[in-house]
């Protein structure tokens, strides 16, 4: 803290001018902060992360080189690659404060998706990603919606909107599966059946208010 002797004042601020008058401010007492400092801790996590991202290339680069080294028909190295980029994006969703937690799980939950089917595409496919790792994102999904309505019950029907997005979500393994990329459909009928009945329950069961939210969201009078 420090105090203007011309006018008068004690400043808690970290200056050395009175804002008033200009003058020279002198110390009165050093006032603990009762609070951390925000932007500091934040500084400071952005720089770990950053650290952990260039150990990360650099780890990366020497599994390749080892790998291809030691090649004997399996890219190992690719698995540990984009199990490091994923480590690195949860870090860096955890720190956005631009985005809320229901963007942050959806990104997190297509990030790890796409990634298995990447590590089954550089593998070899055998189509076991598609098969079992898409279909239980969206089962996946729907279960975490199911555990936000209920936490946040308040507000449940604002979940509807991606209700509606997993149930879009589960229209693709069928037209991969029309395409012959995707071989068994048994799983991706359960995660299929699984939002459908999520919305339909969530629409009966909400009543007025369920079709209020929708309304609301399509701009529907």
């Amino acid at each position: 803290m420090s105090r203007c002797n011309q006018c008068k004042l004690e400043i808690k601020d970290e200056v050395t001018l009175c804002p008033l008058c200009k003058c020279v401010l002198e110390k009165s007492q050093d006032v603990e902060n009762m609070y951390p400092d925000v932007r500091l801790i934040s500084k400071r996590l952005h720089l770990w992360v950053r650290i952990y991202a260039f150990a990360a290339i650099v780890a990366e680069t020497l599994l390749m080189y080892l790998n291809y080294k030691t090649f004997e028909g399996s890219l190992w190295s690719v698995v540990t690659g984009v199990v490091l980029f994923y480590v690195f994006i949860v870090f860096r969703l955890a720190l956005k404060d631009d985005f809320e937690y229901v963007t942050k799980t959806i990104m997190l939950i297509l990030t790890a998706i796409l990634g298995i089917i990447l590590i089954d595409v550089l593998t070899g496919f055998d189509g076991w990603s598609l098969n079992y790792f898409l279909p239980g994102g969206i089962i996946l999904l729907n279960t975490g919606i199911v555990a936000m309505m209920w936490i946040n019950w308040r507000n449940w029907q604002s979940y509807m909107m991606i209700e509606l997005l997993a149930i879009l979500w589960s229209a693709l393994p069928f037209i991969l599966h029309n395409m012959g990329y995707l071989t068994n459909i048994n799983m991706s009928l359960i995660a299929c059946a699984y939002s459908v009945f999520l919305f339909l329950g969530t629409l009966i069961i909400g009543g007025r208010r369920a079709l209020t939210e929708l309304k609301r969201r399509f701009h529907v009078r």
